[in-house]
């Protein structure tokens, strides 16, 4: 039998202090060096399992062996979204301030549902939401700050968490406004008749917000910049209304995942203002880019929103989990789901927020400090820098794009996104796409617009360089030529 091993205690300070500062110097190392490692995991399904034993330990393992399996187990199946290679998805957000800010919560380990169970959790979340609501120009209607206001900024998991409570609130919201007019009307006759709309390329949380809240969604169609419009929207709401349905919910994009659109938020308030109708703003990319002054018109019609919501952990520094979202009536969001037994109950109940009325979750992490960190230790202008900078890489790539007549650019390069396609069919563009991932040189992912297969390049790393664009390019334009000079080999043979 294995002996027990007893010199290693990780619940005293003195082992920690000791494996701490060698885990620093780990991720200090991993962060400097990240560009040597492929951005995308090589491995197969279920590496991990076979280099492991079936059982976890009866006895402590020593700390330098657990050391060694990080990059023994742990290196080889992740994919590296800080890689200046990784050109995938969106952005998420990396740096040593949120890193510090993680370390302290984790340390405090507060669970912070209401005031009192950690009034530095609660108050502090409401005043970094209030400078970023400043940050963003975001109305005063949303600040917690703001003299007679019923706004305010709670931080959420992520954007789809934003999107579904505010559709859940929607919900409830335009329940009690039906059975307020009609007394004896069951609710659950009025929730068969609800009905939310969002664009065709919305982001796919918002279809299972849909699904969970249980309201049907209508995709509807978007325009030749891929945005939804005012008319197209009105369109369906009296359709809707000509059956006795009762248009509830309507999200507008910021930013899309397929191709970084907007939806035309200045046609869509006013019409959501006259029906009644909620207006949820979801920008989780884009919105980071609101701090700048020459990307802040990109959000004007704001001001007639219900809420709105980005993701500070995807362009602005900070760690997942960490998705900033505003309502401008909190007693909407709060009645949604409010359910207060004794337990939960204090002497300051109802004069300060309770933040378990405005998620879903019961308990929240202190995800505030890390926020706090990054906006004092970077300040606003190195923030900017940092947006105006990625722009600027993409649209380095997207003028080298534009130098070679195989490629097309498909979409309006607005900010780090650039989406491009081989002038060829959607199986040679797919083709394209899989052999550039299995050089292991850079790491990107398609999508569709128009019904055509498009590929997207993202800049994502903060240690993203024009060497860097110019290195992507490169690994595009070898793979492009070995696959048309073999498409060209096939055809000489008499292969389609």
């Amino acid at each position: 039998m294995r002996a027990q091993i007893t010199s290693v205690n990780m619940t005293n300070s003195v082992d920690f202090r000791q494996y701490g500062r060698e885990m620093v110097d780990y991720i200090a190392d991993y962060l400097d060096n990240i560009a040597d490692r492929p951005p995308l995991s090589q491995v197969e399904p279920g590496y991990l399992r076979k280099m492991i034993p079936d059982e976890a330990p009866i006895y402590p393992d020593k700390w330098q062996d657990v050391f060694a399996d990080i990059e023994r187990v742990i290196m080889p199946g992740v994919t590296h979204w800080h890689s200046p290679h990784f050109h995938s998805y969106f952005p998420t957000g990396n740096s040593y301030a949120a890193i510090l800010g993680d370390m302290l919560s984790d340390a405090i380990g507060c669970i912070g549902f209401s005031w009192i169970s950690s009034p530095a959790c609660t108050e502090l979340e409401m005043v970094t939401l209030d400078w970023l609501g400043k940050m963003l120009q975001l109305p005063d209607a949303f600040l917690s700050c703001a003299e007679g206001g019923q706004g305010g900024g709670v931080i959420q998991g992520t954007a789809s968490e934003s999107t579904c409570m505010a559709l859940l609130s929607a919900k409830m919201r335009t329940i009690r406004q039906e059975t307020a007019l009609q007394p004896d009307r069951d609710q659950y006759e009025i929730m068969s008749k609800l009905v939310a709309y969002t664009s065709e390329y919305a982001h796919s949380s918002v279809e299972r917000a849909s699904m969970i809240s249980s309201v049907r969604m209508r995709m509807l169609p978007c325009d030749e910049k891929h945005a939804l419009r005012g008319k197209t929207l009105a369109k369906a709401i009296q359709e809707d209304k000509a059956k006795r349905l009762i248009p509830t919910f309507v999200c507008v994009t910021l930013g899309t995942t397929p191709s970084c659109a907007f939806d035309n938020l200045e046609e869509i308030g006013p019409i959501c203002k006259d029906e009644g109708i909620w207006l949820h703003v979801d920008a989780a990319y884009a919105g980071t880019a609101f701090i700048c002054p020459e990307f802040r018109s990109l959000a004007d019609g704001v001001e007639l929103a219900d809420s709105f919501n980005f993701n500070p952990h995807k362009w602005m520094r900070v760690n997942f989990d960490c998705s900033a979202m505003w309502v401008r009536n909190k007693t909407d969001l709060e009645g949604a789901f409010q359910v207060d037994p004794t337990y939960l109950k204090h002497e300051h109940e109802g004069k300060v927020v309770d933040y378990r009325h405005w998620h879903i979750p019961l308990g929240r992490r202190f995800r505030s400090l890390k926020l706090w960190f990054v906006l004092r230790l970077f300040g606003v202008s190195q923030l900017q820098q940092h947006v105006r900078k990625q722009v600027s890489l993409a649209h380095e790539f997207e003028s080298l794009v534009r130098t070679d007549s195989r490629f097309e650019i498909v979409a309006d390069v607005v900010l780090g996104l650039v989406c491009f396609r081989l002038k060829g069919s959607d199986a040679q563009n797919e083709e394209l796409l899989q052999q550039i991932n299995k050089t292991g040189r850079i790491f990107m992912v398609g999508s569709h617009l128009n019904k055509q297969f498009i590929i997207r390049f993202a800049v994502c790393s903060d240690q993203t360089t024009s060497q860097d664009i110019t290195f992507a390019w490169n690994a595009i334009m070898q793979e492009t030529d070995t696959l048309l000079q073999n498409g060209i080999t096939n055809m000489s043979n008499g292969e389609k």
